[in-house]
């Protein structure tokens, strides 16, 4: 059993997919009260990582099984529960579903996903935290088009960022920013909307100076020095170049039969010995390679030779290999990957004819080599909505590296704002 830090601010992770919001804020000092996720294989994943033996980082309620659990479960089943941990949560963070919100696939108005929010604030209704962390894309923020388009009592599109920070309002200070992953350590751009929101004492209460998105900047540099790295971006190369596609290094999977399964090369990087520890030569994780059709290798090769990296290719750069798909992109080696989404051929490695494995994905949202995924690799058709294979649990991660940042400048709100520190009661 891990020994808890005494005294540590407590948190609850709703939404939590595979732990990449719960492993940051562990690893910003934070400890685990317990975590929501509905989906099984995300959820196994998490607890392989967070919650089984000397890796336990929860401290678990009796009363809520270590299972999966969906966020009307908890608002339901567990509503009595729930109150009765009032007093007791510093911080519930999340991110709930933004697939209908994202312009990087197409925006679904009316998928149900978007109204998950609502059960999130039911949970802070509830539990009435100390603090609030939400994160999601900044889709979030731009009204919806067209005539089936949600809008209010006065025919105006609806800004879901904008519901959230109103129901929010009564009891919360909120601040709310878009945050740039890159800036943090991770080699990736992905811009997230992130909203904080700090108890109120009284209705009145004026709002405190301290902005918690002003001490994550202040605490930017200081937060990549403490991990070896430099204010400069860390760039696709420097992330993955060690695992790369070496017949030297290649194995049969241990998972899938009929699939080759890479060791780890040689670190060449900060960035890949920060995310490597101790296990060089080693046979890397869920580094599975896809077994491509020539026709495929050859798209690959086409577009690698033709189309500028690191950009969106246009249907019309497409040539003989011209497709219906939304988005495909060439990883620039030298700058940060766009961001990882949760299809595997949406990006194509920068010197191979390849997508990527979910190991590089993994690498890509800052995730450590030790971080083991499980599940299935991926699914399709009407599947995507209802399964979480390791491809689709890494894309919708919070990046571990951004978390870590964002709980470091979270316990210096509750620093810089005595009367909200950790485990006071509430009036």
């Amino acid at each position: 059993m891990t020994e808890f830090i005494k005294n540590a601010p407590t948190f609850v992770d709703l939404c939590a997919g595979c732990g990449g919001l719960s492993l940051g804020l562990v690893n910003a000092g934070w400890r685990g009260l317990f975590a929501v996720e509905k989906d099984g294989d995300a959820f196994g994943t998490l607890a392989h990582n967070l919650l089984e033996g000397q890796h336990n980082h929860f401290q678990w309620p009796p009363w809520l099984p270590r299972t999966p659990h969906s966020l009307e479960e908890m608002t339901t089943k567990y509503a009595e529960q729930l109150k009765a941990q009032r007093g007791k949560v510093d911080l519930l963070a999340g991110g709930p579903p933004c697939q209908g919100f994202s312009t990087i696939g197409r925006r679904k108005a009316h998928d149900p996903r978007n109204q998950l929010f609502r059960q999130y604030l039911k949970v802070v209704e509830l539990l009435q935290p100390k603090v609030v962390l939400m994160e999601n894309v900044r889709g979030i923020m731009r009204p919806f088009k067209g005539d089936d388009a949600p809008r209010d009592s006065h025919g105006n599109p609806l800004i879901y960022a904008d519901i959230i920070k109103v129901s929010l309002g009564a009891d919360y200070h909120v601040w709310s920013d878009i945050v740039q992953a890159k800036d943090f350590g991770v080699p990736q751009t992905r811009p997230r909307f992130i909203l904080i929101g700090l108890r109120k004492r009284t209705p009145h209460e004026a709002k405190p100076s301290s902005d918690p998105f002003a001490i994550l900047n202040r605490k930017r540099l200081s937060f990549l020095a403490a991990k070896g790295l430099g204010p400069a971006h860390t760039t696709v190369q420097e992330a993955i170049s060690d695992l790369c596609k070496n017949e030297r290094l290649l194995r049969e999977c241990l998972d899938s039969p009929g699939f080759k399964q890479g060791a780890y090369g040689e670190q060449t990087s900060t960035y890949q010995r920060l995310m490597h520890g101790h296990l060089n030569g080693a046979l890397a994780d869920s580094h599975r390679f896809a077994k491509h059709r020539e026709k495929t290798e050859k798209a690959f090769k086409y577009y690698q030779n033709r189309c500028e990296p690191g950009k969106k290719i246009a249907q019309s750069e497409r040539g003989p290999y011209a497709n219906k798909k939304h988005t495909i992109y060439i990883l620039d080696p030298k700058q940060p990957a766009p961001t990882v989404t949760t299809l595997p051929d949406d990006i194509i490695h920068y010197s191979e004819p390849r997508i990527l494995t979910v190991r590089e994905m993994a690498r890509l949202q800052s995730f450590p080599d030790t971080f083991q995924f499980k599940g299935k690799y991926t699914t399709g058709g009407d599947r995507r909505t209802k399964e979480c294979p390791r491809y689709t649990q890494v894309g919708n991660a919070v990046p571990p590296l951004l978390a870590e940042a964002l709980g470091t400048a979270l316990r210096g709100v509750l620093v810089e704002t005595p009367a909200h520190g950790h485990n006071a009661p509430h009036s």
